[in-house]
């Protein structure tokens, strides 16, 4: 990647600073991630106060990810020109640490195995998504009336794995749904299931056994 800085019309030489540095190696950086539009993402470079006085160069500088890889915590960035000070072209190796925090339903306080959950009972708050192992929620509004299963610590994120939105014994809504048609019936589920689970559940009228699959709390789906 080449990358550019103002000059002036007649100058063909210049002295870049340390923020051009640091915007270059931003730049840089900030076009490689993949990140959803709802993420916070906080891009910081090294601090090389004190330590570098950028060579005198022809523009432009030249900016590149010193790795194939995805853009990770930590990221180097090598920067080079051509320098009138050097028989070779000048370059550089800058550390670019990059933060990225997505909206997450953690819990408002301890939450204990059998609860129901309330909407009292969470928040949203921006998570790294370094400690979000498994399927998180950002929308507190699917999690109302699911039961916990697993303990969760107040401010951690709440997993589908810490819930069921649909437990054995429960009395589930099960709708099978062709393009023009939806069916609606009672049944009983015969086993946990967390959103898109597949679990067996009983028609309450006929006592028939199946497969659907988990939509949202207390409700199975027929695929036809």
């Amino acid at each position: 990647m080449t990358i550019s800085w103002p000059v002036l019309a007649n100058e063909d030489i210049v002295t870049p600073s340390l923020s051009t540095i640091y915007a270059l190696a931003k730049e840089a950086v900030a076009k490689k991630i993949d990140a959803d539009s709802k993420a916070k993402v906080q891009i910081t470079p090294q601090n090389l106060e004190g330590r570098l006085s950028p060579p005198r160069c022809h523009p432009p500088i030249n900016v590149e990810i010193a790795s194939d890889r995805a853009i990770s915590r930590n990221n180097m960035v090598k920067l080079s020109c051509d320098s009138p000070d050097y028989d070779y072209p000048w370059q550089m190796y800058l550390s670019v640490r990059v933060e990225i925090q997505y909206p997450v339903v953690v819990a408002n306080e301890l939450l204990s195995p059998n609860q129901i959950i309330d909407e009292h009972h969470l928040q949203i708050m921006y998570v790294d998504q370094y400690r979000l192992q498994g399927q998180y929620f950002s929308d507190t509004t699917a999690l109302l009336g699911s039961r916990v299963q697993r303990r969760v610590a107040k401010d951690s994120p709440v997993l589908s794995n810490n819930l069921c939105f649909v437990c054995k014994g429960d009395s589930v809504s099960i709708f099978a749904r062709t393009a023009n048609v939806q069916i609606k019936t009672l049944g009983e589920a015969l086993r946990d299931g967390n959103l898109d689970d597949v679990i067996k559940v009983k028609n309450s009228n006929t006592n028939k056994k199946f497969d659907a699959v988990v939509i949202g709390v207390g409700e199975v789906e027929v695929r036809m």
